[in-house]
């Protein structure tokens, strides 16, 4: 395969009379995984639309040396089909790498490595449409199909054209979006005011390393990330680094074995069949599962802040946990006042800096939005969010004869392997195998040693042979022995 990027190819309607059989709106890596795996599938027709006019992922954070979370192999098929051509051994292959990545010895790759190796499949896999905006979604109830307009960008983001595609099924794939405390949203709103999101870090990096005093807020891996970067490029005993985060602690990532087994198939399973409660209630207490620190990344930042204290004295530097920042305002030109609050003292102050970094994690894209047309016919839970199935589909009026799949908007239903790219591959044969006859991806009925719960979702499970009868349903009274 050639490594150069052909010109993004316009999206030919497709008419009710030949409809596509999936529709996808968004390319991030969750639908890319997607379109690679249902490539392999004869005679299934697909279309994925994105608005920006090129694959990327997460730019502003592509910081040299930043590792991806995951192993290699949770690239966008090989968990499914490690014989697809759009695994990333055969990116490296194509590109000659592959015995020096063997040398490498690496399981966890960099994430501007992980970025090019999805750019390299979004440019060679057909079906892609950048550059294409979706403007309204409807339901056709005399075709039964859905409608989709959309409208053909240039270069510059002007619009060129407008079509219209039927398709019979759908998946919604708009990723995240970087969140901002109520807090801080004025100041980050103000133009010349150097507050920033992580998601912007690269950008505005060399400005940043030229301020005298900066602020990291949130500790999370990005938030570990950024202020690595920067303890690194600023001078020994001027450092002017705050780090301050809400949690208790800078805590590590849960990476043991069995602790990983919550992103498995299995606990997904688990997860979507537990009451609504009792899912809204476990989430927040599993933050270390995927809001922690890499362990790597912690002893990276302890090992420069001991190195700078080899020549006595200690770095101009500030790491505080279990404080949360109340308000914000400018009180000078380039200088933040920031108003803190430390919970475990009871204790509040006030913090000046010349810029504050958010290092505030993503949320979910709202898809109501996009789907508006279609709000009267989506199924809700108690908090008005959409129900999900266990197929990754929106609980639909049955009048709408089409399904609507959702990727990484699925949290509340799914638990915390939703936005995980390990479970990308997965997903993707779950959805496709939803779609077609008979199953063309295989999956494995079991996927950890863990037996989650005392009513397996997994046939294979010991437990599961050895159970007596369960005469007794659920009872909201059990809710707090469940949680522990």
């Amino acid at each position: 395969m050639s490594t150069a990027q052909p010109p993004t190819p316009t999206a030919t309607p497709a008419g009710p009379e030949q409809p596509l059989d999936l529709a996808g709106i968004g390319i991030g890596p969750f639908n890319l995984s997607l379109a690679a795996l249902a490539h392999g599938i004869p005679c299934l027709r697909t279309a994925f639309y994105e608005q920006r006019p090129a694959f990327h992922w997460h730019p502003g954070l592509l910081i040299d040396g930043a590792k991806v979370q995951v192993p290699f192999l949770a690239d966008l098929v090989t968990l499914a089909n490690p014989t697809s051509p759009w695994t990333f051994l055969n990116y490296l292959k194509a590109h000659e790498r592959l015995f020096p990545f063997y040398i490498a010895e690496r399981f966890h790759i960099e994430r501007a490595e992980y970025d090019a190796y999805c750019r390299w499949v979004s440019r060679h896999l057909p079906g892609l449409h950048f550059g294409h905006q979706i403007d309204a979604v409807r339901w056709n109830h005399d075709h039964l199909l859905f409608e989709l307009d959309f409208t053909e960008l240039d270069a510059t983001g002007e619009a060129r054209h407008m079509g219209r595609s039927y398709a019979r099924a759908l998946v919604l794939g708009v990723g995240t979006e970087p969140h901002v405390p109520a807090p801080l949203c004025p100041l980050v709103d103000a133009p010349g005011v150097p507050v920033i999101h992580s998601a912007d870090y690269l950008e505005h990096r060399e400005a940043l390393l030229a301020t005298g005093h900066i602020t990291v807020v949130g500790s999370g891996q990005s938030g570990a990330e950024v202020f690595l970067d920067l303890l690194r490029n600023r001078p020994p005993g001027a450092e002017g680094l705050h780090w301050l985060t809400r949690t208790p602690a800078f805590a590590p990532m849960e990476y043991s074995k069995l602790g990983l087994e919550h992103f498995t198939p299995d606990y997904a399973r688990y997860f979507h069949a537990l009451p609504e409660c009792v899912r809204d209630q476990l989430l927040p207490r599993q933050w270390q599962l995927y809001k922690g620190i890499a362990h790597d990344t912690m002893a990276e930042i302890h090992d420069e802040l001991y190195r700078r204290t080899r020549h006595g004295g200690w770095p101009d530097t500030v790491l505080t946990p279990g404080v949360t920042v109340r308000t914000a305002g400018r009180i000078a030109a380039a200088r933040l006042e920031l108003h803190l609050e430390h919970a475990q003292q009871g204790a509040r102050s006030r913090h000046i800096t010349e810029a504050v970094i958010l290092a505030t994690g993503h949320r979910e894209r709202r898809i109501d939005t996009i789907i508006a047309a279609l709000d009267p016919y989506i199924r809700r839970d108690s908090r008005e969010r959409p129900r999900i199935d266990e197929h990754h589909r929106i609980v639909l009026d049955p009048i709408v004869k089409g399904p609507i799949y959702v990727q990484n908007a699925q949290r509340h239903a799914h638990g915390v392997g939703a936005p995980d790219l390990g479970l990308a591959a997965w997903r993707s044969a779950v959805i496709l195998n939803s779609l077609t006859t008979e199953p063309v991806y295989p999956l494995p009925p079991r996927t950890a040693f863990t037996t989650f719960g005392l009513q397996p979702t997994h046939p294979g499970s010991p437990a599961a042979r050895h159970l007596p009868e369960q005469r007794d349903s659920f009872r909201s009274s059990d809710t707090q022995a469940i949680l522990g």
